[in-house]
């Protein structure tokens, strides 16, 4: 077959297709069934990176996880806040019942003139609320403290991520300094979330505070639940009001109310822009930018509130101009911060629950003149100014009350710091009068039938004490100047004469007339007791010459007129002190006032007269120096000067006779300002007496005190007392 050289044809070929019929060509898509498959087969094929299988695997596992767990998280949490908001919600009272919960209440102290001077406690405003007060104030609270007030649920979180970046950038902890607290949740911290203070349930208010002001994340999110409960339940004004209730701003002023009749003397429904941001501005430090601390940094604290007051709004640039060129400035009162030491001291004569301890608002009226106050405390400042030196330790004080007993003016120290209950050296140093005591002793012997013309003699003088040995007192000057009427031993402060009326009159009787007069310290027993050996406080000194003044009637010191709670017009308390029991008759009173007169006009006293007004003074200083007086009135007024170091240790020229006269004058003059003031009730010998020339030459031949006066008596008698 092979070697016929003939080829063979195709067979297959032949038998599928006829020779006269052409092939035809298949349409492209009847192929798409085998692409598919082959896409199969490749999908099939197993990867070789089972790394990367294994990888992709972990991821999609975890991530399905984790928004699992997210999702029930979230829920969980969302339930539990809703539960914890419900719970709140439930247990909260109507917004009234937070308005008020401060545990002490206030006091409020007037002026004579029923002006408010002062304030102790924690002062509560009569109630504004977000509608009534100034718009100003609403609005600077609300841009310097939560601008989105008006747009959050209680909490917000844009302010809580910004004031972490803050924080961050600051270098301190997220959570530390800038907390982006909104207005309600420092509204929820303010009222303790709900929980008022039941002093039975704490061992102390002091407590009490540190538990609502902890910061732990705990309690964090504790105020922030029920901030959102307190959305739910109170309207926004609501909560506004609440918060301008109770925030404080410092002085003692609890609410925007209280700060702003504190430091500007008007309600806060009335406040101007510059004064509206300067009480916002409190918000941030309240002890720090507190006006009375430093009213420039209180401005400058209030320019940065009115800057975002005008960026978002709340005033226009005109009004941003008109409240910076012109700030705030504090009312009379507040700048002068006056009557600190007599605040503190006629808060402390008064029952402790209706002054200290009041859980009530109490409205208390006072003897207080602050125009006297003003001008004992400049007479102080010039005096130690213009004489001392810079850094001298010495202390002084004043006291200036009317004949009545009724205390115009306190001055406790040279510096008032603002500190509640700082040492008053008028009502609480117990020093030794020295010759400040001398006209009780004239006093007793004038009322036994002594004149203020009668004679004494001032030469060396010893007495046998029994237990101390033999006293013999000595004159300031160390000299003797024989004999002396008994105006002339006051005006010169002799101490022998004085030692020898008082013995001859009875040291028992001085002892007994001081004590009527008001002095309450116990009163030595010997001699040493006329030259002012014993201790006493300048208010008791200042009462006992103010029953001098008087006509002889004892006063006891007082401050407060009477006390009611606020707005009540019922007295729960009058008035504890004034004039009680006569001491020496008025003839008597008349003599010893000219006796003191001469002490300013001619005598120790001189530094302290003031021309054309009417004196009567005494000068005191005890031995080294260690205390110096002057205590002296007109007819209207009584006023005490006392000066020393606190530590008793001696002064170096000073006198009774010296600062503290001066500061008398000072002082005086500023309250006369210069009228000449009522007369004295003195009597008006045509001329100052002295000692006739035969009674200064007469030979004394008794060697007993008694006799002695009764030979000089005699004398006087037949040959007149030249007046």
């Amino acid at each position: 077959m092979s070697g016929t050289g003939k080829s063979r044809t195709p067979l297959v070929a032949e038998r599928r297709y006829p020779a006269d019929k052409p092939v035809k060509a298949k349409p492209a898509g009847k192929k798409k069934p085998a692409r598919r498959k082959a896409a199969r087969k490749t999908a099939r094929k197993p990867s070789g990176n089972l790394l990367v299988r294994l990888v992709v695997g972990l991821f999609s596992l975890t991530t399905r996880l984790i928004w699992r767990l997210t999702w029930i998280g979230t829920t969980v949490t969302a339930a539990l806040v809703g539960l914890g908001v419900a719970y709140f919600y439930s247990t909260m009272p109507p917004a009234s019942d937070f308005f008020d919960q401060r545990a002490r209440g206030s006091v409020t102290l007037l002026d004579r003139d029923d002006q408010v001077f002062a304030w102790r406690g924690e002062q509560f405003g009569r109630q504004l609320t977000s509608d009534t007060v100034s718009p100003y104030l609403r609005n600077a609270i609300i841009s310097t403290e939560d601008k989105r007030f008006y747009g959050h649920f209680g909490v917000s979180p844009r302010g809580v991520a910004s004031a972490v970046r803050i924080n961050l950038s600051a270098g301190r902890g997220p959570l530390s300094g800038n907390g982006g607290s909104t207005i309600t949740q420092q509204t929820a911290k303010l009222i303790c979330l709900g929980t008022p203070y039941i002093p039975a349930n704490w061992d102390s208010e002091t407590a009490y505070e540190a538990e609502c002001r902890r910061s732990t994340m705990w309690r964090k999110i504790k105020e922030a639940v029920y901030a959102v409960a307190m959305e739910a339940r109170y309207s926004k004004g609501d909560i506004l009001t609440i918060y301008m209730s109770r925030a404080f701003l410092g002085e003692g002023s609890r609410g925007f109310e209280a700060a702003s009749q504190r430091y500007f003397g008007k309600s806060a429904a009335e406040v101007t822009p510059a004064e509206a941001a300067m009480l916002a501005g409190l918000l941030k430090a309240p002890t720090r930018y507190s006006p009375t601390a430093s009213l420039e940094r209180s401005q400058d604290r209030a320019a940065v509130v009115l800057q975002l007051m005008f960026e978002q709004d709340y005033i226009s640039e005109a009004q941003l101009a008109d409240a910076t060129a012109q700030p705030a400035q504090l009312s009379a009162a507040a700048e002068a911060r006056a009557g600190g030491y007599f605040a503190d001291w006629v808060m402390g004569a008064a029952p402790s629950f209706l002054t200290r301890d009041t859980t009530e608002d109490v409205i208390m009226r006072t003897t207080f003149d602050p125009r006297i106050q003003t001008a004992a405390e400049e007479a102080m400042t010039k005096i130690f100014t213009d004489r001392l030196d810079e850094d001298s330790t010495i202390q002084a004080a004043i006291v200036v009350m009317s004949a009545d007993g009724a205390v115009r003016a306190m001055v406790g120290g040279r510096k008032f710091k603002g500190i509640v209950g700082q040492f008053n050296r008028a009502v609480q140093a117990r020093r030794q009068t020295g010759s400040a005591f001398k006209p009780f002793v004239y006093a007793a012997a004038l009322d036994l039938g002594m004149s203020y013309a009668d004679v004494v003699v001032d030469e060396e003088y010893c007495v046998d004490v029994p237990g101390s040995g033999e006293y013999c007192p000595k004159n300031y000057s160390k000299k003797f100047m024989g004999r002396v009427t008994l105006t002339d031993a006051l005006r010169h402060s002799l101490n022998i004469p004085a030692i020898r009326v008082a013995v001859d009159t009875g040291l028992e009787t001085v002892r007994t007339v001081a004590s009527m007069f008001g002095i309450q310290s116990d009163l030595a027993q010997g001699p040493a007791l006329a030259l002012g050996a014993s201790e006493s406080t300048l208010i008791e000194m200042t009462g006992a010459y103010a029953g001098i003044l008087n006509g002889g009637t004892s006063v006891t010191p007082y401050g407060m007129i009477d006390l009611r709670l606020d707005g009540d017009d019922t007295a729960l308390m009058g008035q504890d002190g004034g004039l009680g029991e006569r001491v020496i008759t008025q003839d008597t009173a008349r003599e010893l006032i000219y006796m003191m007169n001469q002490v300013v006009e001619a005598g120790t006293g001189k530094r302290a007269r003031i021309e054309g007004t009417e004196i009567a003074g005494k000068t005191g200083t005890t031995q080294a120096g260690r205390d110096a007086w002057f205590m002296g009135f007109t007819g209207d007024y009584v006023t005490g000067v006392w000066m020393g170091n606190d530590d008793n240790s001696p002064m170096k020229r000073v006198t009774g006779g010296s600062y503290p006269a001066e500061i008398w004058r000072e002082t005086m003059s500023r309250v006369q300002d210069g009228t000449p003031g009522t007369p004295l009730p003195m009597i008006r010998p045509a001329s100052r007496p002295v000692v006739p020339p035969e009674v200064a030459l007469a030979p004394v031949r008794a060697t007993g005190d008694t006799a002695e006066r009764a030979l000089l008596g005699v004398l006087q008698r037949i040959f007149g007392t030249g007046q």
